[in-house]
């Protein structure tokens, strides 16, 4: 069986392959039966789409790969906090656990500014877990946002 480490890897090669291509490097990877199902990473400047974030990739090629919007038994791994859009996805599909590498202060929505994943209102609730591999996961957006802040422009940290 592989390790929850294994998936994040995964996630943290996506949102590098991101960061290159000068998206803010967040990724996510949706995993069913211990197998990768969905790859996402940012596209929102390449693709100009505000709904192209690294969640919303990998649920919709989860979501074709298993040809159905209902990914119950599914964990998302993701390197950063899912902000209110993700999060309402993720809901939405139905996914039983959530990995997050670090949290996002002035986005997220999963534990830093909204619980939407475990809020007893709506029609189903995950598990959450944050900081796996923490480490490399913020070691990725710093160096991402120092490199970016020495450029030309200053877009938010959210994304």
């Amino acid at each position: 069986m592989k390790m929850p480490e294994t998936f994040m890897r995964e996630a943290l090669k996506e949102a590098a392959a991101a960061g290159r291509a000068g998206e803010v490097p967040v990724g996510a990877v949706v995993v069913r039966g211990g197998e990768i199902i969905g790859r996402g990473r940012n596209r929102t400047e390449s693709g100009k789409d505000p709904t192209a974030h690294a969640e919303m990739e990998a649920v919709r090629a989860a979501a074709r790969a298993v040809g159905d919007w209902r990914l119950s038994g599914c964990s998302v791994y993701v390197t950063a906090e899912p902000c209110a859009m993700c999060a309402g996805a993720l809901v939405l599909a139905r996914i039983d656990r959530l990995y997050v590498g670090t949290e996002n202060p002035k986005a997220g929505a999963c534990v830093s500014l909204y619980r939407l994943l475990q809020d007893e209102r709506l029609n189903h609730q995950a598990e959450v877990e944050t900081g796996l591999l923490r480490e490399e996961c913020e070691a990725l957006m710093k160096s991402f946002f120092e490199k970016l802040r020495g450029g030309r422009r200053q877009p938010q940290e959210g994304r």
